[in-house]
């Protein structure tokens, strides 16, 4: 596996070695012992899988008193995928980052917890996979508008995308009013 560091301090992109011959390809997609040695140390509670058509953005959405550190790969199809600095003491604090994830490019992004994360299918139909540090907990999920001016994202939209769009995710509001209704002394973002 190749790690790679980005822009933004711990937020990391894996990509596989792959082995491929005319039967196909192997690869591995989660090694605890090389995750080690890079400096990984969580623990993976639960998987995840999301099927969804094109033109879904799912996000931007993050826990608020349970945060959840996540190791996400797309094995079907193509997302655009995207994380949100929310660490307050971080030099990069609400700022953004975002990659192309896909069945082709095997890549994957390692977000640690504090971050918001939501992602945009570009093919027609994408399987995303993601490992979770800590459970889902009702109630306490929260996120703020995928098109936050105050954010910036850049997400690839073109004049033939519909966005398609959760009932919740339509109620979202800034980023701002996300992290004011978080009481930090139940836990510290």
């Amino acid at each position: 596996m190749n790690i790679i560091k980005t822009i933004i301090n711990d937020l990391l992109v894996i990509e596989p070695s792959v082995l491929g011959d005319n039967r196909g390809f192997f690869y591995e997609s989660y090694n605890t012992r090389m995750m080690y040695d890079a400096g990984l140390n969580m623990n993976f509670v639960q998987d995840n899988h999301s099927m969804s058509t094109k033109g879904v953005l799912r996000g931007v959405h993050f826990q608020k008193h349970y945060p959840q550190g996540k190791l996400v790969r797309c094995v079907k199809g193509t997302i655009w995928d995207v994380v949100v600095d929310l660490r307050k003491d971080s030099g990069t604090f609400r700022k953004w980052f975002g990659i192309e994830l896909s069945a082709e490019n095997k890549k994957q992004l390692y977000i640690p917890e504090h971050f918001a994360h939501g992602f945009l299918v570009l093919s027609d139909e994408a399987e995303v996979c993601f490992k979770v540090t800590d459970y889902y907990h009702p109630g306490d999920e929260i996120g703020f508008m995928w098109d936050d001016p105050e954010v910036g994202i850049e997400w690839p939209v073109s004049q033939d995308l519909n966005i398609v769009l959760a009932e919740k995710d339509k109620s979202w509001k800034s980023l701002s009013d996300a992290l004011s209704m978080i009481d930090l002394s139940k836990k510290r973002l």
